[in-house]
């Protein structure tokens, strides 16, 4: 017999939100964002976290990462968002994800946000460790940071060369690493390969040191009255398919064929 609750009041079911601080180092580096996701679906079943779905014939659970990872790179100080249809403390939801961690991630922090709160990343920051001082490598820095173009090129979705340079903010040599700040904005964002390899450090990368994202600044966590990231629309200037194109680093592959097989 069908209800006569009329469909406008309706309550929808209640749900809880939470902002996840975590790290991926490790062999976890080399999984994918796309197989990161379900390694996190898992450890919410094991966890016996009931998360919150999206409406649809396709249901999927309602969880964000801030900002995904390139193959690869170390995060540190990552950010997952995540709903929850249980009346939960952080703390909880902390102990019952640590508890399920594989090998080469770990929970930093959960807190509760409001449901209405989504992350916006103003600045990505990264991180390279030296083996030894660079000579030069501060004038480099110097020359790079005060010129207006830094041309590097891209083979996807076309193959193109882009002027990544606004996208910069800080640059900062020290004896045994380098650090960057990089805005993220609507319109897209400087890789930190791109930015080694125009100050001659792609060797670093190819024998064998991990570029690491040492944080991710969040609009919502600055201080009031902090500007968000600059408009910026990079030039870019697409390459003709039958022209010869520059050289690209190799991008790392992935190790595990099947994420889920991980032992907690």
């Amino acid at each position: 017999m069908p209800s006569d609750t009329p469909l406008h009041s309706i309550q929808p079911p209640p749900r809880w939100k939470f902002r996840v601080r975590f790290a991926k180092a490790g062999d976890l580096r080399l999984v994918s964002h796309h197989d990161l996701m379900h390694v996190f679906e898992r450890m919410f079943r094991r966890a016996d976290l009931t998360l919150s779905t999206s409406q649809g014939f396709n249901p999927r659970p309602k969880m964000a990462f801030a900002l995904s990872l390139a193959l690869g790179v170390a995060g540190v100080n990552e950010v997952l968002e995540i709903e929850v249809a249980l009346p939960l403390s952080a703390d909880e939801v902390q102990d019952r994800l640590t508890r399920q961690c594989p090998p080469g991630l770990e929970i930093h922090s959960v807190r509760a946000i409001d449901i209405k709160t989504s992350a916006r990343v103003r600045r990505a920051m990264y991180a390279l460790s030296l083996p030894e001082p660079i000579d030069g490598l501060s004038e480099s820095c110097a020359a790079l940071m005060a010129r207006n173009e830094c041309w590097a090129e891209r083979k996807r979705p076309q193959p193109r060369r882009i002027n990544v340079r606004p996208f910069v903010d800080e640059l900062h040599p020290h004896r045994d690493r380098l650090t960057m700040a990089l805005w993220i904005t609507p319109y897209g964002a400087a890789r930190p390969e791109e930015i080694l390899a125009e100050l001659g450090l792609s060797a670093l990368l190819e024998a064998g040191a991990v570029i690491e994202r040492t944080d991710l600044e969040l609009c919502d966590e600055l201080p009031p009255g902090t500007s968000g990231p600059p408009i910026l629309r990079a030039a870019t200037h697409e390459i003709n398919t039958n022209d010869e194109p520059m050289p690209v680093a190799m991008r790392p592959t992935a190790i595990m064929d099947n994420p889920m097989s991980f032992d907690s």
